[in-house]
């Protein structure tokens, strides 16, 4: 009698439970696929992927597109606006909220603010990174910035997969004077000013101190750079190991903890493994490696790993990240002694322990080598480091980003439910 009532509690559970991740699966999407059936979007489309904006847009589960046509994109274009503007202006047009065909079209009250990604990014003063959404006579929605005009209007629906992501068109690019301000030029930028405002003011000063690693800092923003600063409590403990370096090895470690690559919060999320950084030169490798779970970023070496705790700031070509602890490389500190074999395997007759005590045998009276000081050399790197290919798709990274915004840990909370209720069965 029991065992029939398990295969029917079975026969009536699985499904249940096999929708359940199907439905959990669902939840990700990924804009730029989304987009690519729909060729008159294409410059639209073009430019989510190269302000990677897509890559935001991936990662949240309610979300609404305003997309605007290639003709609207060209007009946008031919202003000759930099890509920093560009990515505020269409950050405008990404609305943190669900508003499908039916729902914009069903307003309560006729009128509703959203809130958009440019407001999320703090730029905007006051309510300017809100757009406004009206349903106006004759069946017309118009759509503008908070306190602006309504000059855009809704067109049609273009993609939805109902509150998830929803993808509509408007007329035409939403006018912004906000939006469309200059922003300063990546040369401009105070690297310094803006990490020591955030809590990386000692590090900032460690930076300023270094002429050597401030210019390669400041040389390469504008290829696109991407800096772990650490956070001044994490700072201060390390600079009596600091001071000990020598003048060469103080310019590496600095150069150590920037990427000359940009990556947005999104991407690092999408690219676990091996980076080089600006300290990578030949044999000296200087590399981190990415590792991500969920919305959780580490940072690597063979020596220790970090997380980043916050974003300073993520503006192409730039994007600094603050961490919790300071990154070390193998390159100055105890490489010899991580790059063993670990674990050891248990002494024998004729080696030495790792123990303080010395070995019996053969091996009494040998000395195990000293690790090097980081006085020493930079350490015997076997080849050039291989880091990630710095002009590799972006749409990839975005499409990473997609998939990642699976609910994990419901997905294996089914998947747990779903084999235990299969082992019961075989009792």
């Amino acid at each position: 009698m029991a065992k029939k009532m398990r295969e029917v509690t079975i026969s009536y559970i699985l499904p249940i439970l096999l929708l359940l991740l199907l439905a959990v699966e669902t939840h990700a999407h990924n804009v730029t696929r989304l987009l690519a059936s729909h060729p008159s979007f294409s410059s639209f489309n073009h430019f989510l992927t190269q302000t990677h904006l897509a890559g935001e847009i991936n990662r949240r589960t309610t979300i609404t597109v305003l997309a605007v046509d290639n003709a609207a994109m060209s007009a946008l274009t031919s202003k000759g606006y930099p890509i920093s503007t560009i990515k505020n202006i269409l950050s405008l047009h990404v609305l943190l909220d669900y508003f499908g065909a039916k729902k914009i079209h069903q307003i309560r009250d006729g009128s509703a603010l959203a809130a958009t990604l440019f407001q999320a990014t703090g730029a905007a003063p006051g309510t300017t990174g809100f757009v406004n959404i009206t349903d106006l006579r004759g069946g017309k929605v118009g759509l503008g910035p908070d306190g602006g005009d309504l000059s855009s209007f809704f067109v049609k629906s273009v993609e939805e997969v109902p509150y998830n992501i929803s993808i509509i068109q408007i007329s035409k690019v939403l006018p912004s004077e906000t939006a469309s301000a200059p922003t300063p030029a990546p040369a401009e930028m105070n690297l310094t000013g803006i990490m020591s405002a955030h809590g990386c003011k000692v590090f900032a000063e460690t930076l300023l101190a270094n002429p050597g690693a401030s210019k390669t800092y400041q040389e390469s923003v504008e290829g696109g750079m991407t800096v772990f600063c650490p956070g001044d409590d994490a700072m201060k403990g390390f600079l009596p190991k600091y001071k000990n370096l020598t003048a060469p090895k103080k310019e590496a470690f600095l150069d150590f903890l920037a990427v000359p690559t940009y990556y947005s919060m999104a991407m690092l999320k999408s690219n676990n493994g091996p980076m080089n950084t600006l300290a990578t030169d030949g044999a000296d490798k200087f590399e981190l490696t990415v590792q991500n779970d969920g919305e959780k970023v580490t940072l690597r070496t063979r020596i220790n790993t970090v997380q980043i705790v916050d974003t300073i700031i993520d503006e192409q070509p730039l994007a600094i990240y603050a961490t919790d602890k300071v990154l070390l490389p193998k390159e100055l500190f105890k490489a010899s002694a991580v790059e063993a074999p670990a674990p050891a395997p248990a002494p024998e007759d004729g080696d030495v322990a790792d123990s303080p005590k010395p070995a019996k045998g053969k091996g009494k009276g040998k000395k195990k080598k000293a690790a090097p000081s980081p006085d020493d050399s930079f350490g015997d790197s076997d080849s050039p480091a291989e880091g990630p290919d710095g002009d590799a798709d972006d749409a990839t990274a975005d499409e990473a980003s997609a998939v990642r915004i699976v609910g994990g840990a419901t997905a294996g909370l089914v998947v747990s439910v779903f084999c235990l209720f299969a082992s019961s069965s075989l009792l």
